[in-house]
């Protein structure tokens, strides 16, 4: 569904508040489920391997949901596909806090990520539109109340638990906050799903640069999604922290992701999008090389802060330069980049789940090391338009 002349006028101050509302909901999500992992993981008796196949049943249903859904947010727009998919991932949280059968644990994994996956397409493209309607760097703003969400539900989790509240009742706590934010918002979420583009291409196919901009969007997901699903299990069990706290690890990473988000669109208007590309890979290699080689808790805290001060604005730089590529409509081009990316987010952390199986998660990490050095590369080559 293409905007129309007299819908252009897109960007306004109570669409850009919708936008940061979806992103922030479906963070906390996210952020309640890192705090959980622990949970199910002595709940089930799982082993590495077999925690990495319950994160792969997520990464399964994003990555089905996401497959078919540029079409949809065209027919559809914006708004129904944010609401129904925000309600389908928020009514299997209870599930993930009190299943113990690790079948129907998968399964329940598997619908949170149809949910989560296609919230954040939805989500992506309305951010794409508004913020190519004001001319200007928005993105990182959008994204950083993704974090700020993060924060609330990895954070807010751990609080809860170490009171001794039960993951049951956070769960009840965070459907009840998504249900408000959105109830305010859902009138500004936008009807429409497209806009186009002058000298755009239609019906085209992804040229070189979209794909790697996939590519680099894949290993800084994969390299977030390790923080999310990871993180917790690494600082309990290699960094001696106890079950209640070890979700900090993720809650340092999304503090300072959201703070370097926070003034993200300025310092993406100043110092350009390259410059951020390349400084932010960097910064994600030594912060991986931190928590692998470093010994203590101190220091892999330490690390994850700066893979999150890397990883703040390199995805939502890379959204922007995909709604920008005239090779696809922006609904088909930012769902590919964020279908591709999120193959790294929730299908990534179920391959380092293996390799930590028959190695270690010191060697999975190790992987993550070359990720961010592929991003810093990439950054070189790729095109910019301003």
């Amino acid at each position: 569904m293409a905007l129309s002349a007299a819908e252009i006028r897109v960007d306004t101050p109570a669409n850009r508040m919708a936008t940061r509302a979806t992103f922030f909901v479906t963070g906390m999500a996210m952020g309640l489920w890192a705090a959980l992992v622990p949970f199910a993981q002595q709940r089930t008796g799982a082993e590495a391997n077999q925690l990495g196949l319950l994160l792969l049943c997520l990464g399964a249903g994003s990555l089905l949901s996401m497959s078919g859904s540029g079409p949809l947010i065209g027919r559809l727009g914006c708004r129904a596909v944010i609401i129904i998919s925000v309600t389908l991932y928020i009514l299997m949280l209870p599930l993930l806090a009190t299943l113990n059968d690790l079948w129907l644990l998968g399964g329940s994994l598997f619908l949170f990520g149809m949910g989560i996956g296609l919230t954040d397409v939805a989500m992506n493209v309305q951010g794409s539109i508004i913020e190519q309607a004001a001319d200007k760097p928005l993105m990182s703003g959008f994204h950083c109340l993704w974090s700020v969400g993060g924060i609330a539900g990895a954070g807010g989790g751990a609080l809860l638990f170490s009171v001794g509240l039960t993951p049951l009742t956070s769960t009840f706590c965070v459907m009840a906050a998504t249900a408000a934010v959105l109830g305010m918002s859902y009138r500004s979420l936008l009807t429409v799903g497209n806009q186009e583009k002058k000298g755009e291409k239609r019906g085209g196919r992804p040229d070189f640069y979209l794909i790697l901009i996939a590519l680099m969007t894949l290993l800084c997901f994969m390299a977030e999604g390790a923080v999310i699903d990871w993180s917790g299990v690494f600082m309990h069990q290699e960094r001696g922290m106890d079950v209640a706290r070890a979700g900090w690890g993720f809650a340092v990473f999304s503090l300072m992701m959201s703070l370097m988000r926070l003034t993200g669109d300025a310092v993406v208007q100043r110092l350009g999008r390259k410059r951020i590309l390349v400084i932010g890979g960097l910064l994600g290699t030594i912060g991986y090389s931190m928590v692998v080689l470093l010994p203590g808790w101190v220091f892999s805290l330490v690390g994850f802060a700066l893979i999150g001060i890397g990883a703040a604005n390199i995805v939502p730089v890379l959204i922007t330069l995909a709604g920008q590529q005239k090779s696809m409509p922006v609904n088909m081009s930012v769902a590919l980049v964020t279908a591709v990316g999120y193959l790294g987010v929730l299908g990534g952390p179920a391959l380092l789940g293996w390799v930590a199986h028959y190695a270690s998660l010191y060697v999975a990490f190790s992987f993550l090391i070359v990720g961010f050095l592929i991003i810093t590369l990439g950054a070189l080559k790729l095109r910019y338009s301003r």
